[in-house]
């Protein structure tokens, strides 16, 4: 007799609880009272992160941050007054547009990335070290911001036990070509601060205003050294962008001064020889043709000079609408701004912390 398989039992799918709001409300209440029914424990680590906060609170080093404001009011455009000055120019031969050079190289948006080149910060940060900008003694000062920036950070005592460099170490202001390693550790401190402390922005995109800050340990030292970059800066940026033009004016006015210095004397060659022809024979015209070529060189050179003369005033006219203007509008002002908070406040944030951490342990510990 064959003997049949009894069929298999259908298992029942497990119901997934539905998912209530408050009941997650609920639970969460509960493990907050269950949280804080261990007050002791809470109690104990807010007195702790008290006194971590206060700890923090005094070795916390405060930095201060120097804030300014400029505009960048660039040179006259080539259209409207621009062009009608380039075609008065070239009936005089000269060519404007040429000579200007502005290629728009350092135009715009180019000053924010141009602040933050590290030939510049390096020539700033050799320049003298005075709390006071304009007092005699700023001349005299044998420290530069790069010594006192080493002196702000500790940096000097860590060159000085260092096995690597093992002695003092000093920037002198105004000398840029530097010893290795002086060079090299200046370079660390030129990417500190451009990486760190050095921020630049354009506050808006539709507006010529720049922002600069910088942030240091060291009030004196933010301050000057946030001026003194934007100093240097703008002495690059105007003298790159008017090279050419100011060249172009030295030589016209060398080649005025030359031509004028040979008009005065044939002047004088040609009075001596019109001077002459009163008391010559009249037989003999040697002395005529001599006054008269006389006259014709000076009248040649006069044309000559009233050229170059012309060339040259042009050419200032057009130097000084080509010159950018960089307009500081707001500079910094003691006290800067620092990141020290009161005491009481950071002693709080810290209790409130540990409390928070302590409570979330607490109910993990429970689970």
């Amino acid at each position: 007799m064959q003997q049949t398989n009894p069929s298999p039992t259908p298992t029942i799918p497990e119901v997934e609880e539905e998912f209530s709001l408050s009941g997650q409300l609920l639970s969460l209440w509960k493990m907050i009272l269950y949280a804080f029914s261990k007050w002791q424990l809470l109690a104990i680590a807010g007195v702790i992160g008290a006194i971590l906060g206060l700890g923090y609170y005094f070795i916390k080093p405060v930095i201060y941050t120097a804030r300014i404001t400029f505009v960048v009011e660039e040179s006259k455009s080539a259209g409207g007054g621009g062009s009608l000055m380039s075609a008065l120019a070239g009936q005089f031969g000269v060519d404007i547009g040429g000579l200007s050079g502005t290629s728009g190289v350092l135009a715009g948006d180019n000053v924010l990335q141009l602040l933050k080149s590290k030939s510049l910060i390096k020539k700033t940060l050799l320049t003298p070290f005075n709390p006071i900008d304009g007092d005699t003694a700023f001349a005299k000062s044998t420290r530069s911001l790069a010594d006192e920036y080493a002196h702000v950070y500790g940096l000097d005592k860590k060159w000085l036990n260092s096995s690597k460099v093992g002695r003092a170490i000093s920037f002198k202001p105004g000398i840029l070509s530097l010893p290795r390693t002086e060079d090299s550790l200046l370079q660390r401190i030129i990417k500190k601060i451009t990486e760190k402390e050095l921020f630049i922005a354009k506050p808006d995109k539709k507006l010529g205003f720049f922002e600069m800050s910088t942030s240091m340990r060291s009030e004196a030292l933010s301050a000057l050294f946030c001026t003194r970059l934007l100093k240097t800066t703008t002495d690059f940026y105007i003298d790159t962008k008017t090279r050419r033009l100011v060249t172009n004016v030295q030589r016209l006015q060398l080649k005025a001064d030359s031509l004028l210095f040979a008009l005065n004397r044939k002047t004088f060659s040609s009075a001596d020889a019109n001077r002459m022809l009163l008391d010559v024979n009249p037989v003999f015209a040697a002395p005529a043709v001599n006054a008269e070529m006389s006259n014709r060189d000076k009248i040649i050179q006069g044309t000559i000079y009233a050229d170059i003369v012309k060339n040259l005033e042009i050419s200032k006219t057009s130097l000084i609408q080509e010159t950018p203007t960089v307009q500081v509008v707001d500079e910094p002002e003691f006290p800067l701004t620092d990141n020290a908070n009161d005491w009481w406040l950071t002693a709080l944030i810290g209790a409130a912390l540990l409390v928070l951490i302590a409570a979330v342990i607490i109910i993990a510990l429970k689970k």
